[in-house]
């Protein structure tokens, strides 16, 4: 059986490490339960998340990861965190890309706001 194993990208640890070191505002208290909440499940099934059509991957995460996959898990208050999945030998390894909130996934998907 695949272990498996989450990691945070530089971007993601550093809005992780924001929440954790600011535990004190309600709103980053929730967010960073929701967070471990969903590593947790991601520990047991990667697939949890909403997968992100091949044509729909923002091209930054293409070019910096050189991913194929993207998956999209929602968080309270409309914050978003992005993954990917891949293999590494006996591992899978799950990358947490971004965690941000619906206005700068919005911006980075191209969504237009009315």
């Amino acid at each position: 059986m695949k272990k498996i194993r989450v990691i945070l990208s530089p971007d993601a640890f550093d809005v992780y490490n924001y929440l954790k070191n600011n535990l004190n505002y309600k709103q980053n208290n929730s967010l960073f339960n929701a967070i471990n909440d969903k590593v947790k499940i991601l520990k047991s099934n990667v697939h949890y998340g909403d997968a992100i059509s091949k044509r729909l991957i923002p091209k930054e995460y293409i070019n910096n990861y050189g991913i194929s996959n993207l998956f999209r898990v929602e968080l309270p208050q409309f914050w978003r965190m992005l993954y990917t999945i891949t293999n590494y030998g006996i591992n899978i390894i799950v990358v947490i890309l971004d965690i941000l909130d619906h206005k700068k996934y919005n911006k980075k998907f191209g969504y237009k706001t009315k």
